[in-house]
């Protein structure tokens, strides 16, 4: 538009409201031209009458004017644009590499002129021409191409659009895939909800049936006792019933020799006197009762048999509880094996990762951060940030050990103490028979018999590290209400040699279900 351009640039030519060449052009009371239709529109769905451009208000709406000289110097500016997009005309060119072609055309394509921001297509001069004369068209926004962009790397507007939504359609993808990962977390929490109503319902269920066991035990146990007691005394109420039945009959036999020996000494009958005194001058024979007594009954021992009673009792529904909890542990068994690169020097490690034991003789081995210095320490490979995992440790024929979980920021070098605060949850053996849990404060532990193999739970999200004498099914500590915050290892420490008494390795004997 070179010469329409000489006289006034296209863009005092553009309604602010449509941004398209003045149609109808009218002018507001505070000097601004629009499109009549446009701004009569505007007025109709706007809560006031505002100025679009100066945003001066009216109290009523305003009357507008037809500005001729204007609307002249438009209908001017419309004429030369299509004089000059008609002598262009001739002058079409095929669309070379670099310049945006009509999105139009089928077979050759021509160079476009002008590209629709509304319709997103680039046309020709021949098919531009609806948007120069079509009202509805008329309104869309339309730009230069290769002349208003020569400093621009140029695609067609269509192959732009095509790659844009082929972008648009891939982004939709990747939020569908998004959208159906959520959806599986949570059914995956649902899931896990579930599973924790159904082992809530278990143990509530075990928990009822066992203190239902034990209450009918105690009730059991109190209505023996009692009955004991009970009896018992109705033994001795007995005894001493015939005692006093037998003394009142002896009394009864003497108060009637008594009468007959008072009343002879009354008689003055000489002969008589002499012919009875014989039979009545001897005591009756009676029973001798010097020794005998009814002391009352002893009931000493009868309570403390009865609650002993009741323990075994309980014992016996703990041991059944053990062996169950144990069952339901072993499920989350894993594959554990030692690390050579967190071995002290003199341990020993089997082909398999599986055992570990202490020498006398220290190899020659990098001292990487990761290997224990001086504690004859190893950890476990496999390491776990959640969930819950178990394992066995043989122990059988050793005099001396600790093992259980550590954290991975443990320190690994010079002497170490055991405990939570260091990051360690472990019981160990000292002197063969002597039993600790490294709490905080060491707690001593008295086992009925001495385990052969440990088992090692951890539930991460529950804070809970337990260990189980598993042929016995009993468990040996619980540390409860731990924090975990890292990665665990599991932790081994054979004990040292002692000239061949603790020689026998531990052996990692659990292998993943």
């Amino acid at each position: 538009m070179s010469a329409a351009n000489s006289l006034m640039s296209e863009d005092q030519f553009l309604c602010s409201i449509c941004l398209d060449v003045f149609t109808d052009p009218v002018t507001t009371p505070c000097g601004h031209n629009f499109c009549k239709h446009c701004i009569t529109e505007h007025w109709n769905i706007s809560d006031q009458y505002l100025c679009p451009m100066c945003k001066k208000v009216f109290k009523t709406k305003p009357e507008l004017y037809v500005n001729t000289l204007f609307s002249e110097m438009v209908a001017q500016f419309r004429q030369l644009a299509q004089q000059e997009v008609s002598s262009s005309s001739s002058e079409q060119q095929v669309s070379k590499p670099g310049e945006v072609p009509c999105d139009v055309c089928t077979g050759t394509k021509l160079k476009a002129l002008k590209s629709c921001l509304v319709c997103l297509v680039s046309y020709c001069e021949t098919h531009l021409e609806p948007h120069l004369t079509v009202s509805g068209l008329k309104r869309h926004q339309l730009i230069g191409t290769v002349l208003d962009h020569k400093a621009h790397d140029v695609v067609p507007l269509r192959e732009e659009y095509d790659g844009k939504k082929a972008e648009l359609r891939k982004t939709e993808a990747e939020i569908q895939q998004m959208i159906q990962k959520r959806r599986l977390k949570i059914e995956e929490i649902k899931q896990s909800v579930r599973l924790s109503k159904e082992n809530a319902d278990r143990e509530i269920a075990e928990g009822v049936q066992v203190f239902t066991s034990l209450k009918e035990s105690v009730e059991r146990g109190l209505d023996e006792l009692i009955k004991t007691i009970e009896e018992k005394q109705k033994t001795t109420e007995q005894q001493t019933e015939d005692f006093i039945k037998e003394l009142e009959q002896e009394i009864s036999e003497l108060m009637k020799k008594s009468t007959e020996v008072e009343q002879l000494s009354r008689s003055e009958d000489h002969l008589h006197f002499l012919q009875s005194f014989s039979p009545l001058k001897d005591v009756p024979t009676t029973k001798d009762w010097t020794e005998v007594s009814v002391p009352p009954a002893s009931y000493e021992g009868t309570v403390v048999r009865a609650v002993a009673q009741l323990e075994e009792t309980l014992s016996e529904e703990m041991k059944k509880l053990i062996e169950a909890e144990l069952k339901r542990v072993q499920q989350y068994a894993v594959d554990v094996s030692l690390d050579p690169d967190t071995a002290h020097p003199k341990l020993i490690l089997s082909d398999d990762g599986k055992e570990v034991n202490h020498s006398d003789v220290r190899k020659t081995l990098p001292d990487n951060p990761e290997r224990f210095s001086s504690c004859v320490s190893v950890l476990g490979k496999q390491s776990f940030s959640s969930g819950r995992f178990y394992f066995e440790v043989q122990v059988k024929g050793k005099t001396e050990w600790d093992f259980g979980v550590a954290r991975e920021s443990i320190s690994r070098k010079g002497k170490i103490a055991l405990g939570p605060k260091n990051g360690y949850w472990t019981i160990w053996l000292r002197n063969g028979n002597e039993y600790r849990a490294l709490n905080d404060l060491v707690v001593g532990l008295f086992l009925k018999s001495q385990p052969q193999k440990v088992g090692v739970f951890v539930d991460y999200e529950e804070g809970l590290v337990s260990f189980y004498d598993v042929e016995a099914a009993a468990l040996i500590y619980s540390f409860t209400g731990c924090s975990f915050t890292e990665k665990l290892f599991p932790y081994f420490n054979p004990g040292l040699n002692d000239d061949g008494k603790n020689s026998t390795p531990l052996i990692i004997s659990c292998q993943s279900h």
